[in-house]
Formats: structure tokens, C-alpha cells, sequence
């Protein structure tokens, strides 16, 4: 292995074959690859599904060797105003592809665009469609204006399942001679939610620091409490100990230097999967959304966090 190299760009899928989890989505795009022609795109899913990666590896599949010469990668949360349409993308455009039938503008967080961009777009992508091809990215598909999307062939990422996750994550494992436990795996798989971009860099963070990677290291180094500490919390609060349920969430944002954010992102998923009343679930979940939209408004996170577990304590003494 090459000193410093980060592992989310030496694993990056090269081509379609290679991308992880999406596999409706490859034998799509591999039509097209086949037919040596495709449509505008756009890609929709949420962050660390493939969205990028799997663009340019349809690329790299479409022109082979001379795939960079055809291609250009834009972020439009950079340069998000309407300016950017009307000069980089539409200079690109307007120049000939090189020995290739039309060029890719791959447009990253498209929905990061202004309305005003996104209707510029739209006129940009008629004029151009004969020696261009727009692939637009976004992680929220009702940002993007509907006649844009009435333009694309929308592809939509899911989260990244498990066994595939895992699968790709032992290959890992294997080339870079890292030894890890099975519950390791696992509690890698939990942090990262369904995003494989924080599975990478997660494994790669905790292989520096020791030779074999347990379930504690894991949660000590990406800084996230384990499923039964948080679940403990909630369980200690749902008995009406307040007081006691309060001094395990501050110990435990010590230790971990959790955010607020954090908290309550782990509280949601331990809610959700718990095995309590379903009527508890529901009253606990609309308290959370409140304490989530107050934390986004700039509250304070510990009188936040407190207030809800004063709500819970307060539910179990009803």
C-alpha cells in the first residue's frame, strides 16, 4: 500500500461492474453503455451511494482511454448562481467532443443550484443536446425543478444495502492486511447508516491505530455511542430515573465527544428499532423531531437533550 493514500479514491469503482449496492441501476446503465448512446441523467439518493463514482465509471466504460478529454465535473454547491450556466457549462458545451459522438457535464449537488441556474440549465441542455449529455446529482430530487427532471432519465440510489457493504468491506479488510472481528464489521455497518463513503474512511481510521479492530475502537474512533448505551439511556429515563438517565448522556458525550445532533440521530435509531409500545414510539419520535428542529435553530444542545429525556421521565410517571 502507497503511504497516505486515502482508500475511498484507491477502492473508487473504475467501471460499472465495480459499483457497490446499486445493481438495478448498473444493468440500466450498461444498456446504454452497449448501445454506446445515452439520455440526460439525473441521479438521486442520499450521500455516499455511489452517485459520483458511478458517473464517471460510466464514463470511463463509454470512451475508454480518452474518457477525460470528454468529461468535466462541476459542483454546483461552488459556484451555484446563474453565471456558471451561462459561462463554464455552456463553454464546454459548445466545444466539438474528441473522437467520441458527445461529451458528459457532470453536475454534483445540482440541487445546490439557484432556481434562476436550474431554468438557464434547462435551456442550456435543449440547445446542446446533440453534442452534450448532462448527468445532474443530487441528494434531494425536490430541489430540482420539474422540468429538468421531465429532461433526465432518473436513476434513484438507495442506501447501500448490508450484505453488499459488507462483502466490499472484508475485500477491503483482505488487500490492505487489516484483521477485523466479526462484531467489528458490524458495528461499521451501523455507523455508517447505508453511507459507504463513511464505512471507507471509518475503516481506514480505525485500522492506524491497532492491529486487530474490535466493536470499541470502532465507536471510540468515529466518535458514536453504542446501540445499548443509548437504548440504556432511554430505558433509564422511560423509568422515571431522570436524574440518573441525565448522567449517563453527559458521561457519554464526554467520552465520545458526541454532538447534540449526534444524540439525537442515535435516540431516533434506537426508537425506531426498539421493541416498545408502538403508541410510545410514535409520541417519542414527534417529541424528537421538535428537539431536532430546535438543535438546526441554534438551541442549546445539553438543555435540549435534557428537556427530552425530562419529557420521557415525565411520560413514564403518567
Amino acid at each position: 500500500m502507497e503511504e497516505f493514500e486515502i482508500w475511498i479514491e484507491k477502492y473508487r469503482p473504475r467501471t460499472l461492474d465495480e459499483v457497490v449496492g446499486q445493481d438495478e441501476i448498473v444493468r440500466r446503465l450498461k444498456g446504454y453503455v452497449e448501445r454506446k448512446n445515452i439520455p440526460h441523467m439525473l441521479f438521486s439518493g442520499p450521500p455516499g451511494t455511489g452517485k459520483t463514482a458511478t458517473a464517471i465509471a460510466l464514463t470511463r466504460d463509454l470512451f475508454g482511454d480518452l474518457w477525460r478529454e470528454n468529461f468535466i465535473e462541476m459542483n454546483a454547491s461552488d459556484e451555484r448562481g446563474i453565471d456558471v450556466v451561462r459561462h463554464k457549462i455552456k463553454e464546454f458545451a459548445r466545444t466539438a467532443p474528441i473522437s467520441a459522438p458527445f461529451k458528459i457535464i457532470f453536475l454534483d449537488e445540482a440541487d445546490a443550484l439557484t432556481a434562476d441556474a436550474q431554468a438557464a440549465l434547462r435551456r442550456t441542455m435543449e440547445m446542446f443536446s446533440r453534442s452534450c449529455r448532462f448527468i445532474l446529482s443530487c441528494n434531494y430530487i425536490s430541489r430540482i425543478i420539474e422540468p429538468i427532471q421531465s429532461r433526465c432519465a432518473v436513476f434513484r440510489f438507495r442506501a447501500v444495502p448490508k450484505e453488499a457493504m459488507k462483502r466490499k468491506l472484508l475485500e477491503i479488510c483482505k488487500k490492505e492486511g487489516v484483521r477485523i472481528t466479526e462484531d467489528g464489521i458490524e458495528a461499521i455497518i451501523y455507523i455508517a447508516g447505508g453511507d459507504f463513503r463513511r464505512a471507507i474512511n471509518a475503516l481506514q481510521g480505525v485500522a492506524a491505530i491497532g492491529e486487530v479492530i474490535d466493536t470499541d475502537k470502532i465507536y471510540q474512533i468515529t466518535a458514536t455511542a453504542q446501540p445499548k448505551e443509548i437504548s440504556d439511556i432511554i430505558e433509564t429515563a422511560l423509568k422515571g430515573n431522570f436524574f440518573e438517565a441525565r448522567e449517563k448522556l453527559a458521561k457519554l458525550m464526554i467520552e465520545y465527544g458526541m454532538s447534540g445532533e449526534d444524540v439525537v440521530s442515535q435516540f431516533f435509531r434506537e426508537i425506531v428499532s426498539s421493541k416498545m409500545n408502538e403508541k410510545l414510539k410514535v409520541v417519542l419520535i414527534d417529541k424528537l423531531g421538535e428537539i431536532d428542529f430546535r438543535l438546526t435553530e441554534g438551541a442549546n444542545e445539553r438543555i435540549q437533550l435534557d428537556a427530552f429525556l425530562a419529557y420521557v421521565s415525565t411520560i413514564a410517571k403518567k
